[in-house]
């Protein structure tokens, strides 16, 4: 009786794990589809904005805020922040791999077989 304690207790321990990582991976994987679509709407302002004349009047969202700016001061500042969506993205991704392959170990160590997922 006290095996089967013991036992209960280590595929509760197991699921809540289990559990844990389809979690966090679901997290990565959220955030990650927020910061491609930031990226895509970088992108397509970009693109709209190059066309036009570097005098021409724009506006931008700071902080909630409505700043009017010319064209020739928003593109490097939306270029800058491009980057650094991608940059972030790229770690994203690296983080998602990462902890992908360690569920992946730790099922296989633990001989874990998911019956539905």
């Amino acid at each position: 009786m006290a095996q089967q304690q013991i036992t209960a207790k280590k595929q509760q321990e197991l699921q809540l794990q289990y559990t844990n990582y389809k979690n966090s991976l679901q997290q990565l994987a959220q955030k990650i589809g927020d910061v491609e679509q930031e990226t895509e709407e970088h992108k397509l302002v970009l693109e709209t904005l190059d066309p036009l004349p570097q005098d021409r009047k724009c506006f931008r969202m700071i902080n909630g805020v409505l700043v009017e700016r010319t064209v020739k001061d928003v593109i490097p500042a939306l270029k800058t922040n491009s980057e650094g969506l991608r940059k972030v993205l790229d770690e994203l991704l690296k983080q998602y791999k990462k902890q992908q392959d360690d569920m992946e170990k730790w099922k296989k160590k633990n001989n874990i077989q998911v019956v539905q997922q």
